[in-house]
């Protein structure tokens, strides 16, 4: 096949030589980037985690990604943006133009200031809103300060979590069931209901969900459940706004190599995170966030609300 491409190849730049103009035909591909498989060294962390301790380091950059001005001008907020998929959505919604406002715990300044720093190194602002989204207080003093300091609100990013395995029931407290329920149901409904009178048609909503939420995990008996909320949510207030035309869609990652896990898990654990998929290893959090900008963009996905994205590297029970 090699050799007959080759020719294929040397007989369309002869015809091109006679009428005057020389194509230069491209060299083969080069191999596809390897993500970092485990295992990792085994580590853990007190929640929620830092990122800035997280070995090897999540990626974040996106090198490979080009920007094309699909969100120029526009405002985004983006709730666990400090670290893991909300920093690597930070990046790539500065780099297509938006200006972001992240919110992050306040243990986590130190992950906050270096995706400060990385969407100000594509060009755009990024403001800093310490707090807990479990407050609905807090929820709706953050859209305000977002949209007095940017000018606008135009995408939400439901984004924060909290993760913590447990063997069995028993050992599931009710004070650990409410804080999961609080952050990552909770806090999504009272940042969007803070949102929306901020938003104009073509505005935006994109909740984080998981493969847990679709499938469930015996170890993640609150965490899977608020999941799946976050499913029936998305789609349930994807029906209520489409009239407004604000879009509402998720992406339900499997593992990811983020904080969040190796805050989660014992150290052992954690450095065979994402080592039972089909791949062999989590995403990395620039490979989930091409997603969040998909569903943000008008010029992508205009015709498209109420969806449950999966990115499950080589699974497809669920997808």
């Amino acid at each position: 096949m090699a050799a007959k491409r080759t020719a294929t190849q040397k007989k369309g730049a002869a015809k091109q030589e006679k009428k005057g103009k020389l194509v230069a035909f491209s060299k083969e591909p080069k191999s596809p980037q390897r993500e970092p498989k485990p295992p990792f060294p085994k580590q853990h962390q007190e929640h929620p985690g830092l990122e800035a301790e997280v070995e090897p380091r999540p990626r974040y950059e996106a090198s490979r990604y080009k920007g094309a001005d699909k969100l120029k001008d526009r405002v985004a907020l983006i709730t666990g943006g400090d670290s893991g998929i909300g920093r690597a959505v930070a990046v790539l919604y500065a780099r297509e133009g938006a200006d972001v406002a992240v919110v992050y715990l306040k243990e986590e300044q130190r992950d906050a200031e270096e995706t400060r720093d990385a969407v100000e190194a594509e060009g755009r602002q990024c403001l800093l809103i310490p707090g807990d989204v479990s407050d609905p207080d807090f929820c709706r003093d953050a859209v305000e300060q977002a949209v007095d300091e940017l000018g606008r609100l135009d995408i939400l990013v439901n984004n924060a979590a909290f993760q913590q395995h447990q063997e069995s029931i028993e050992e599931l407290t009710e004070e650990q069931f409410e804080k999961t329920f609080r952050t990552n149901i909770f806090g999504y409904f009272y940042m969007a209901k803070a949102a929306i009178p901020h938003l104009k048609p073509g505005s935006a909503i994109i909740n984080t969900g998981s493969i847990t939420g679709l499938e469930g995990s015996k170890q993640l008996l609150d965490y899977s459940a608020t999941k799946g909320a976050i499913h029936a949510f998305t789609k349930s207030l994807a029906q209520n706004l489409v009239e407004r035309h604000i879009r509402v869609n998720c992406v339900a990652p499997g593992p990811v190599w983020t904080p969040l896990n190796i805050a989660d898990k014992p150290a052992e654990k954690a450095g065979e995170h994402g080592k039972d998929t089909p791949m062999e290893r989590p995403a990395q959090p620039e490979e989930v966030a091409p997603a969040y900008v998909f569903f943000a963009s008008e010029a992508d996905s205009s015709y498209i609300t109420g969806e449950v994205l999966t990115l499950l590297g080589g699974e497809t029970r669920a997808a």
